[in-house]
């Protein structure tokens, strides 16, 4: 099935969400993420598994206490229940793109609980 994105924004950074539950999918959430030049990131705990396949630019992924600097082609597997931070430290935009299972929610430090909308 073709799908279009609907796009979302939070903390800095746009979400374009091709599949999820409001296009059918009943497994499966998958979004393009992209972080501007010089965005930090927000910290959140994350309650399903997560994978970041990135393309384009060089985003860090913290995730507990480990720090990934990546590049394109690389992926990061975030654990469910691991705390992670996505920044761009860099001067060029970067993207990843997003897959999880459905009813995936976060939770940040100070204890928000966020149903990001582009898994809705």
């Amino acid at each position: 099935m073709l799908h279009t994105a609907t796009t979302h924004a939070m903390h800095g950074a746009r979400f374009h969400a091709y599949v999820s539950p409001s296009t059918g999918s009943t497994q499966l959430c998958a979004w393009r993420t992209e972080l501007a030049p010089r965005t930090p990131g927000q910290p959140h705990t994350p309650s399903h598994e997560e994978v970041f396949l990135v393309l384009d630019g060089a985003p860090t992924f913290t995730v507990d206490d480990t720090v990934y600097d990546a590049h394109p082609g690389d992926v990061v597997r975030v654990p469910a229940g691991a705390e992670i931070t996505a920044a761009n430290t860099g001067d060029q935009p970067a993207s990843m793109w997003v897959t999880t299972s459905v009813g995936i929610r976060a939770m940040t430090p100070d204890g928000t609980q966020i149903t990001p909308p582009w898994a809705q």
